[in-house]
């Protein structure tokens, strides 16, 4: 009996310190003890809710001055409005079945007949390649009347396509430059160097020796290696004494067209042919003055007509957008143009 009231005192002794700890824990909250709810049991592993801590207020600290500068930065920004672009026009299509239109769309027309030859995808080619065919014909024909009733425009008029006056032509343009050669032969002479081992100098020589005859060429041969000619042709030939470095003499043979005292004229560093030769003279002769324009152009088988050459400007551009305006602008520049 002492026994047993011995452990009730100790149990009852060890239930009030627990209660007393759990009292000093939870202040807000008393927990409610076994003999107020004694009816629930024993609960050996309930879980308690945890205290509820009270949070103090955080002071409130006053807010810096803020400077004119940072408030109109953390103004909301107005954003300006951009310039409406104007709107894009598309560029304009060609007029169906014009030149332009025909060359933009003949090859897609050709493509769909290949890729899918029905009866009417080949058809509408070919239809479109008639129509191509008939303005080429109806421009030609227009053109023809056009060229033949204008003789700026007329090339018949300075060089004949027929062969009889294409002979004639010729014949009277040997007739002229036979005389424009003997012109040019009273006024200057043709600078021959040579080397005595050049066997293209010994072919050159002899149509220099020929020239020489026909038109009274003065012929100044110069020896660059002091040696004279194997076939003895121009044995009265002079030593080089630096005149062919000073005309940049590269090659043999070089010929010169010179004009006392100091027009000197290059036709060439090579072999050229009697006809060749006398070509070259007669264009040196005219670009040197020597002989008239109009006679260079006869030389060369064509008849003196003027020539459209217009000045860069001459003409505006309101002027070049109208046909008739554009052609009585080039018809007076003609009268002002040069002969070759």
């Amino acid at each position: 009996m002492n026994r047993n009231y011995a452990l009730l005192l100790i149990l009852l002794t060890w239930m009030l310190q627990v209660s007393s700890a759990w009292g000093d824990e939870t202040m807000a909250e008393p927990e409610v003890s076994y003999f107020a709810d004694k009816q629930r049991g024993w609960f050996w592993y309930e879980v308690l809710p945890e205290p509820v801590l009270e949070k103090k207020p955080e002071p409130v600290l006053p807010k810096p001055a803020t400077s004119q500068s940072e408030t109109i930065d953390k103004q909301p920004k107005v954003e300006e409005p951009q310039p409406t672009q104007p709107a894009q026009i598309p560029p304009t299509e060609p007029a169906p079945l014009s030149s332009a239109w025909l060359r933009k769309n003949m090859e897609s027309y050709l493509n769909q007949a290949i890729d899918d030859p029905t009866h009417e995808n080949v058809a509408a080619f070919y239809y479109l390649q008639r129509v191509m065919m008939d303005k080429a014909e109806r421009f030609t024909n227009a053109a023809r009347y056009v060229v033949m009733s204008d003789p700026q425009l007329d090339e018949t008029v300075r060089r004949p396509i027929s062969t009889f006056a294409a002979n004639e032509a010729n014949h009277q343009a040997g007739v002229v430059a036979e005389q424009a050669l003997k012109d040019i032969a009273g006024q200057a002479g043709i600078l021959f160097f040579f080397r005595s081992d050049c066997a293209y100098c010994h072919v050159q020589a002899p149509i220099l020796s020929m020239l020489e005859r026909a038109y009274g060429f003065k012929i100044y041969a110069v020896s660059l290696d002091g040696l004279p000619m194997p076939n003895g042709l121009f044995g009265n030939f002079k030593l080089d004494r630096g005149q062919a470095a000073l005309l940049g003499v590269e090659q043999t043979p070089a010929m010169f067209l010179m004009k006392p005292p100091k027009q000197i004229v290059p036709l060439s560093q090579g072999v050229l042919s009697l006809e060749e030769i006398t070509g070259r003279i007669l264009l040196a002769g005219k670009e040197a003055g020597w002989i008239d324009p109009s006679q260079y152009q006869t030389t060369q088988g064509i008849r003196s007509t003027p020539m459209l050459l217009p000045t860069a400007g001459s003409i505006s551009p309101t002027t070049a957008q109208d046909p008739l305006s554009l052609i009585q602008a080039l018809q007076n520049s003609a009268q002002f143009g040069s002969n070759p």
